[in-house]
């Protein structure tokens, strides 16, 4: 009996993951090692400069290429991100909404190009690290080639890697592409006062996957960007001071006009005139309770002129009620004692007073 020996699929044996031809057939494929055997009769000199020259010249210009591309988009990067004055919006920028209000005057909206000047270059780093990662691993992938190594089985191995890292870490691509829309809508930024949902408080650093927030007992948050839901941000463009006050049962009109007095008398300081944008105004009576009329005044300010302006306003409209009297007949109207009946039935000997024994 005569036994076959099975000889070997080809299609199911692995792939080699470096090229083991030999170098004599490589060489014959070559141009410049073609040419040095048929003026030399040589195979070994051909064979010589196919590794020695060919090779090595390949690689350098893959690395010159790759670095000579790498330069000019990083360059054009650069040139979209810089501004050629300090007015000037960053080329990069230009498409999205302007996120300040038109209506600002030039000590509110001095800030704004600093501002967009830092996100600009935030995002020109992100991009210029893209480039020269994506350039490089391109030109490591073909020198690799260049050296002999099969890049099929290669490839394939990093797109299951990627696949699996994919699957693996969802959370934190979710996070880095959040973190990139954020820079690129400048919803907040290093300094602001904001309101994230669970965490409130002042930012402290701004990154691609984590925001740091201060907040007011000096707690340190952190928090994931594609867990950042909402983002109320008192830091941007103007700002309202709205404070209620109540007058008890004193003629409104009275009151309206000396609070007005006060509030535009504080507008007309020079130390507090640059934080307000429109002149502030007594909007009149806002609601009635049991204890009397509130008053509500309103005043247009900058963002970070609020706090102090909002502190000051309220300490301008109550001296001005105390000096004005009217604190007092506030006081009074707050300490008589009213009937629960009214006056045309406050005596029980009137007829049809309600209530009483038969």
């Amino acid at each position: 009996m005569i036994l076959l020996a099975a000889t070997p699929d080809p299609s199911t044996s692995p792939v080699p993951i470096v090229d083991t031809t030999p170098l004599s057939e490589r060489c014959a494929t070559d141009e410049f090692c073609t040419w040095i055997f048929q003026n030399t009769n040589n195979q070994w000199l051909a064979n010589g400069g196919y590794l020695f020259i060919v090779k090595p010249l390949r690689i350098l210009a893959i690395i010159l290429v790759a670095a000579l591309i790498r330069w000019a988009l990083t360059r054009g990067v650069s040139r979209l991100t810089s501004t050629t004055s300090r007015a000037a919006m960053p080329a990069l920028l230009k498409p999205l909404r302007e996120r300040a209000d038109r209506e600002a005057d030039s000590t509110e909206a001095q800030f704004i190009p600093e501002r967009r000047r830092q996100r600009a270059e935030a995002i020109g780093s992100v991009l210029r690290s893209f480039i020269t990662a994506v350039v490089f691993t391109m030109a490591a992938l073909l020198v690799m080639g260049e050296l002999g190594f099969n890049l099929a089985p290669l490839l394939a191995s990093a797109g299951i890697v990627g696949v699996a890292l994919g699957f693996g870490a969802q959370s934190l691509v979710k996070d880095l592409i959040a973190g990139l829309f954020m820079l690129l809508e400048d919803q907040y930024g290093v300094g602001d006062s904001v309101d994230l949902g669970d965490a409130v408080g002042v930012v402290e650093t701004v990154g691609l996957r984590v925001t740091t927030v201060r907040d007011m007992r000096g707690v340190l948050w952190y928090i994931r960007n594609g867990e950042i839901v909402r983002v109320g941000n008192k830091s941007q463009g103007w700002a309202m001071v709205v404070i209620d006050i109540p007058i008890g049962f004193v003629n409104s009109e009275e009151a309206g006009a000396v609070l007005r007095s006060a509030a535009l008398a504080l507008a007309e300081e020079p130390e507090h005139a640059t934080e307000f944008l429109e002149p502030p105004d007594v909007v009149g009576v806002e609601q009635l309770t049991v204890d009397g009329a509130v008053i509500r005044t309103i005043a247009k300010t900058t963002a970070d002129g609020q706090p102090v302006i909002q502190r000051e306003l309220r300490r301008r409209l109550t001296e001005a009620l105390e000096t004005s009297g009217i604190s007092e007949r506030i006081a009074v109207s707050r300490m008589l004692p009213r009937s629960a009946v009214p006056s045309a039935y406050s005596s029980a000997d009137a007829p049809g007073a309600p209530g009483g024994a038969s």
